[in-house]
């Protein structure tokens, strides 16, 4: 059956079936945090969910004292809501984990490959946090943010899912491209707060990951591996065109023609 006869039904089935196999590294981080989720909501009491999310809150204090257990560790949790559909915080796990871990780094591991999926997520979190966190140290001296936002508890994907959200926008077709864009800037501004001349910090963070993600959209690399992925079409159809000219040239004793590049 033609692709283009397909159901949304389908669409939907033949992706779902195809996910393991397209996209392996972000089904299991899916599923390590869920499990995570579901121990730091179930399996731990509040008391030691709260100490264990503290200690690996990614504030300024964490920051400066164990900066590695806390930007490893915080990517393992997402903050959000899978059981409260009506709240805000629901909407929010939609747009990261849903949107952007289980949807768009599963398409950037299937465009680009394991390793640059994981390098743009992580590379996503830890920039984003480690800029914020100078964000954060400036606004404190200046009086726009209040001391006690150096220990404040800040953990989850958010920040690399929106890294990933903002690549994923070379997904669409071009006319969805820019409503994309806008959306995956916008959202953060929603429930923002501002400090004087700033937001909070968690939306400094999200604008500032996916002004990341855009810029990736820029390097050459990822340039190199989308014309690498169209190669095998493309070197095809140049092999076909070069047996065909082959008896011409040959007869003009030419010794052949060079198939045109890529």
């Amino acid at each position: 059956m033609n692709s283009q006869s397909w159901s949304p039904a389908d669409r939907l089935r033949r992706a779902v079936q195809g996910y393991p196999r397209r996209a392996p590294l972000t089904l299991a981080y899916v599923c390590l945090l869920l499990a995570g989720h579901a121990w730091i909501g179930h399996g731990l009491s509040a008391d030691r969910a709260a100490t264990l999310l503290g200690h690996l809150s990614t504030n300024l204090d964490n920051l400066q004292d164990h900066p590695l257990s806390a930007l490893l560790g915080s990517a393992l949790f997402f903050d959000g809501t899978l059981t409260d559909v009506t709240s805000v915080d629901f909407v929010g796990t939609l747009i990261t984990f849903g949107l952007g871990v289980c949807c768009s780094l599963a398409w950037v591991e299937a465009r680009w490959g394991k390793r640059r999926a994981a390098a743009v997520f992580l590379g996503g979190h830890v920039a984003a946090t480690l800029l914020t966190a100078v964000v954060i140290a400036v606004a404190v001296q200046h009086g726009w943010y209040p001391a006690a936002v150096r220990q404040a508890l800040d953990y989850g994907v958010s920040y690399g899912a929106q890294t990933v959200l903002a690549i994923a926008t070379v997904a669409l077709p071009r006319r969805g491209r820019l409503p994309w864009a806008a959306f995956v800037l916008a959202w953060p501004l929603g429930g923002a707060e501002w400090n004087g001349p700033l937001p909070d910090f968690t939306t400094v963070g999200h604008l500032t990951a996916a002004a990341l993600g855009f810029a990736l959209l820029g390097v050459p690399a990822f340039r190199r591996q989308r014309a690498r992925a169209t190669g095998p079409s493309s070197a095809a159809h140049d092999s076909e065109l070069h047996r065909d000219s082959a008896p011409h040239a040959a007869a003009a004793a030419t010794g052949g023609e060079t198939p045109p590049s890529a």
